[in-house]
């Protein structure tokens, strides 16, 4: 769809969702997969504690990721409008007003990994789906996620995800092709008919024995991290996980995780309980939990770390540009508060996958499987 607008020297082709990913979408640089930036409206309604801000006042405060002065030549030049319509910089917003913001989009970078296509039958599609790849559009992420690189690269659309995997967590992903199919599949996993089976590399000799977490799951979703809680807690959702050895070299242990319950982050948050977290899990991994591993004691409960040092460092990214590639792979924005790198600010490129991986659902006379990741090799 293309449109002028009022202070535009050029003319611009904004995106829709009516709008599917191509493979021209992609660019490959240094082992990662870029989004070729895209123009492309977001629409809000005003809430009641927005209304009475000016329109710049608004965005300054809510969305913080960008100056104010950008936000201001946003609305001056109606990159930002209200109910359709350019307003001045002093423009009061109301309760339930449509807003929309015009932007070139830059999308975060994933592992440049494809999405291999495992089995496509009639009406199901199962896909190993790559760690750092979000399966759904969400937050920054559209085109690069695994719905859009399966319409883009495989030409399957439309596709509903059975289940969900973490962005980080690679694996078995189911993707019904019809809505109902979704819904059969659903209907059994919430009646608890699913059996779903995972492998984990952990920090230390993990216990021969049969090892089952029973420790609440209390989710903190400012912080964006989950805590285990002593058994009899009242915080927090009941969760359950079955953990087994798979094979140890003393120093890593790679273990099969089989969660009863479905909570967020629970498999992490309880083999942190365990005292045997990920091996590369910078959110739950902490001194303490790798030295109570490495002595073969469990933890009690759980210990979360907020040392920031132990976490990645996200800066403004570098590109440094491989042959063949030129500033022509992508348009600048002389507006875009991301141009002229490739990344949005606050990605440098080095996010690691966790070692999670979702290997086999079962469910009543049907099983899907995915094959092993490198990293579940131990020398």
């Amino acid at each position: 769809m293309k449109r002028k607008r009022e202070g535009e020297c050029m003319d611009i082709v904004w995106q829709t969702p009516a709008n599917p990913p191509v493979p021209r979408d992609y660019i490959f640089r240094n082992g990662r997969r870029h989004v070729r930036p895209y123009y492309f409206e977001f629409i809000a309604h005003v809430k009641n504690r927005w209304a009475g801000k000016t329109i710049v006042d608004l965005f300054a405060e809510e969305f913080k990721g960008r100056p104010y002065e950008y936000y201001v030549n946003a609305v001056e030049c109606g990159r930002i409008q209200v109910d359709g319509e350019m307003v001045p910089v002093s423009y009061i917003v109301k309760p339930s007003q449509k807003i929309s913001h015009f932007l070139h989009r830059h999308e975060p970078p994933v592992m440049a990994w494809g999405v291999s296509v495992i089995q496509k039958e009639l009406d199901v599609v199962t896909v190993c789906k790559p760690a750092s790849v979000p399966v759904h559009p969400c937050g920054q992420y559209r085109k690069n996620t695994v719905v859009g690189i399966l319409q883009a690269e495989h030409g399957l659309a439309p596709v509903f995800p059975v289940h969900r995997l973490d962005r980080l967590v690679s694996g078995l992903l189911i993707l019904a092709r019809s809505a109902p199919k979704a819904d059969f599949f659903r209907q059994q996993i919430e009646a608890g008919l699913v059996h779903k089976q995972y492998i984990a590399k952990v920090v230390g000799e993990f216990p021969e024995n049969e090892q089952v977490v029973d420790a609440n799951i209390n989710y903190n979703a400012r912080e964006g991290r989950s805590t285990a809680e002593i058994k009899g807690s009242a915080r927090g959702k009941a969760a359950c996980t079955k953990f087994t050895r798979i094979g140890s070299n003393g120093t890593y242990s790679i273990v099969l995780c089989e969660p009863i319950t479905g909570r967020t982050h629970q498999i992490r948050v309880h083999l942190q309980y365990l005292g045997h977290p990920i091996a590369n899990d910078m959110l739950y991994l902490s001194a303490e939990t790798v030295d109570r591993s490495s002595k073969g004691s469990g933890a009690d409960r759980s210990v979360l770390v907020s040392d920031a040092s132990l976490r990645p460092c996200f800066d403004e990214e570098v590109l440094h540009k491989s042959e063949g590639d030129s500033s022509a792979d992508f348009s600048i924005d002389p507006m875009c508060t991301n141009c002229p790198n490739l990344a949005p600010k606050g990605y440098d490129g080095l996010e690691e996958g966790l070692w999670l991986h979702c290997f086999r659902y079962t469910g009543p006379g049907w099983t899907y499987e995915c094959p092993y990741p490198d990293w579940a090799e131990l020398s």
